[in-house]
């Protein structure tokens, strides 16, 4: 039997229109459940750092055109520009589309490296995926409550000097795959967000420290063989310590990962191969 053919699938016209439908729908829901998105931003930073980070803007990946790359640089720094200073306030959330908001050719966006159905591709805008990964990652150091999350679900590279626990990331697609975190906390925090050099560096701040701090531990990494296809195994923990005595409070587990590798399997390293499981 035949596969239905989507609308979307119809033409340009017709995948535009969808997009434009889903941006139109995520509207009406956020009005009708009473989102705030954060809009305010201030040059002064808050006092307190929670969390910072920062992560290299060109890594050597097989098969992609390293001038792609060279333009995702333009990208996050556009989008850096309309995040960095954004407080988000007792009540609010933050909304990554609401603040960078349409990245177009016309507002200097460039085409990057895109991963959509698991395939890579190219795109305008392409690459700040690793700003909204950048940002998950402080926002999973603190007390904040994420609130979309979109993960990639295959192992698309090999690990090249990576800093963050594996599946950590999230997926964003204009207008209607976002990431979100809300405040439900009783103070403000803010986002700092910037290039320096070829990282791209991020802090969350706060007016005042928080009772807990926390920390991802990823345990059992690994990668298997399951008939004619590779996965790479791990889990990630979420421990949170009580800032004055460092006692564990909690291990809460974030994620169990079990992803497909799309790369090539000769990249492995053979000692984080095992075989035999099921």
């Amino acid at each position: 039997m035949a596969r239905r053919i989507q609308f979307y699938q119809l033409g340009p016209v017709c995948y535009r229109i969808s997009l434009w439908k889903e941006g139109v729908r995520k509207q009406w829901r956020d009005r009708r459940e009473g989102f705030r998105a954060a809009e305010q931003r201030q040059v002064q930073s808050l006092p307190v750092i929670v969390k910072s980070h920062r992560s290299p803007v060109l890594r050597r990946l097989a098969g992609v055109d390293l001038a792609l790359q060279q333009s995702k640089r333009v990208n996050l720094a556009l989008a850096a520009g309309c995040i960095d200073g954004i407080l988000i306030r007792p009540g609010e959330s933050f909304s990554f589309w609401a603040l960078v908001g349409n990245p177009t050719a016309r507002r200097g966006f460039g085409p990057g490296l895109t991963i959509a159905s698991g395939r890579l591709g190219q795109g305008i805008g392409g690459g700040l995926c690793q700003a909204a990964n950048l940002i998950h990652y402080l926002v999973l150091h603190s007390p904040l409550t994420v609130s979309e999350l979109h993960h990639h679900s295959d192992a698309l590279f090999p690990d090249d000097r990576r800093r963050v626990p594996f599946g950590t990331g999230t997926s964003i697609f204009y207008p209607h795959i976002d990431y979100r975190f809300c405040n439900h906390t009783e103070q403000t925090v803010q986002l700092r967000l910037w290039l320096e050099e070829d990282d791209l560096c991020g802090e969350l701040r706060s007016e005042a420290p928080f009772p807990l701090r926390y920390r991802l531990r990823e345990e059992d990494s690994h990668y298997v063989k399951e008939g004619a296809d590779y996965y790479r195994v791990s889990r990630v923990y979420r421990l949170s310590l009580d800032a004055a005595t460092g006692k564990l409070v909690e291990k809460q587990l974030l994620l169990d990962n079990h992803s497909k590798v799309l790369f090539d399997p000769a990249l492995i390293p053979p000692e984080q191969l095992r075989e035999g499981e099921p």
